[in-house]
């Protein structure tokens, strides 16, 4: 089977032809692919390359020739540079040039090592990539954080495109109109794969099972694999018993809240305390879900939205409802909170949405720390958007109804929006005025740029 091709390989080879003497630091959840992707880019492109594995035996290793290399008592001579004789002891051949590329994963796993990055970008001529799982981990005192030395990529589970790119569909993708120009058969095509890829999500293991088998059973055991390695490794970072047993209640719970909370809650980890706690929620239950909250993001397995208070970017309350990074995830413990039907369609849909805002922000697109959705005049809008290229908000709806279509009117009745983007499964598109229609398994194309 062909290996799946990342976009993010294009992005590390800019990196390197920049070559601005920091370290990059790549972000990711846990399998989704960052050590394959870095193993390849590094053979591909270096005369050189070290690996070091920070919980594996290279990591054991690389702490020995560390310690060896700064061992120092009063009346000893200084090496000039003892973090050099450090690589030059784990790799008797190291050479400190351009052609030479270190990769020190689960970094997290050493707060020395960590807390060294500083003197990789300063002291060497070779690059420096460091990754990790767990990355959260670096938020506890230790951990030196070397701001203004670093540059930072961050690896998803593969997009709808990148998905597209497996199945031999993304040519079609990339250049099929948006606004319904093209055969109706060649949407359908697209159509078919979404739903695909909104039942399994975008992880690597997955993906390649759903090519191997073609069985969604198994694309769900292989999940939830994934999902156990995870609940299982991060209770190593846990000390309290009460945090430690929360996980599997815990996504279940974020899955039926995101769903109830339509206008976004006003205390989520009160809400989530409820759901799970019932009678018993107190303060140290607060505290235990606020605790697990903080983990799952750092791990890039939940995302936050805002809430534009009358659709009013400026006026944002943060953190008001949660999305998953990942649709399969999404789906998984969608079920597992027993939400069906139209209540979990339309929230993978708009799960789908906010992962294409959030890389959109990233990418210094639109402007804000999180997507966020509006409320207006006693109604809602899905989400609203400010594009830093048109310097214009635009509303989006995801697979409006009724009442939606309310809200848009008023937006743009009463000049809030420069425009209303729709992203329906159900339609081919179409531009009625300020309105758009677009196929929601085209919005990765959608430009927000639209003006009178």
């Amino acid at each position: 089977m062909a290996e799946l091709k990342r976009d993010i390989y294009s992005e590390l080879l800019k990196w390197k032809e920049r070559d601005s003497g920091k370290v990059l630091e790549l972000k990711g959840a846990r399998q989704v692919g960052k050590t394959y992707i870095l193993d390849k880019f590094a053979r591909e492109n270096y005369r050189q390359y070290l690996y070091i594995n920070m919980t594996h035996v290279s990591g054991e290793e690389f702490l020995k020739c560390l310690d060896q290399a700064t061992l120092w008592q009063p009346g000893m001579p200084r090496l000039d540079k003892p973090l050099h004789e450090a690589f030059h002891l784990f790799e008797n051949k190291f050479m400190d040039g351009k052609e030479t590329v270190v990769v020190i994963d689960e970094i997290q796993e050493s707060s020395r090592v960590y807390s060294l990055i500083r003197q990789f970008a300063r002291e060497f001529q070779c690059h420096f990539i460091v990754t990790g799982s767990y990355l959260g981990k670096t938020v506890e005192q230790g951990y030196f954080l070397p701001a203004g030395d670093t540059e930072e990529l961050r690896m998803d589970t593969l997009s709808f495109p990148e998905f597209l790119g497996a199945v031999g569909a993304r040519e079609l993708y990339e250049s099929i109109d948006l606004y319904g120009g093209d055969r109706h058969d060649h949407y359908d095509i697209l159509k078919k794969w979404y739903q695909i890829y909104c039942t399994i999500g975008g992880y690597p293991a997955v993906i390649k099972r759903y090519l191997e088998t073609g069985d969604m059973k198994a694309c769900e055991d292989e999940l939830y694999q994934v999902i156990r390695i995870f609940i299982e490794e991060s209770i190593r970072y846990f000390d309290n018993i009460l945090d430690m047993n929360l996980f599997d209640q815990l996504f279940p719970a974020i899955a039926q809240l995101s769903v109830k909370e339509k206008k976004g809650s006003g205390d989520i980890i009160t809400e989530l305390s409820n759901l799970i706690y019932k009678e018993e929620s107190n303060r140290a239950a607060k505290q235990s879900i606020n605790h697990a909250i903080a983990w799952l993001y750092r791990s890039d397995i939940i995302g936050y939205c805002g809430k534009a208070l009358e659709c009013d970017p400026t006026d944002v309350r943060l953190n008001m409802r949660f999305y998953f990074r990942d649709l399969g995830v999404a789906r998984y413990f969608l079920k597992k909170g027993i939400i069906r039907g139209a209540a979990a369609e339309g929230y993978i849909n708009e799960n789908f949405v906010y992962i294409d805002l959030i890389k959109r922000i990233e990418r210094m697109e639109i402007g804000g720390t999180s997507p966020v959705f509006g409320t207006y005049k006693d109604g809602e809008i899905d989400f609203l958007v400010s594009s830093l290229q048109s310097e214009y908000d635009y509303g989006v709806e995801v697979k409006a109804g009724r009442s939606e279509a309310k809200t848009a009117k008023k937006l743009l009745d009463d000049g809030k929006v420069e425009a209303v983007y729709f992203l329906k499964g159900d339609t081919y598109g179409g531009i009625e005025g300020r309105k758009i229609t677009v196929p929601i398994y085209l919005t990765g194309r959608v430009r927000f740029d639209y003006m009178r």
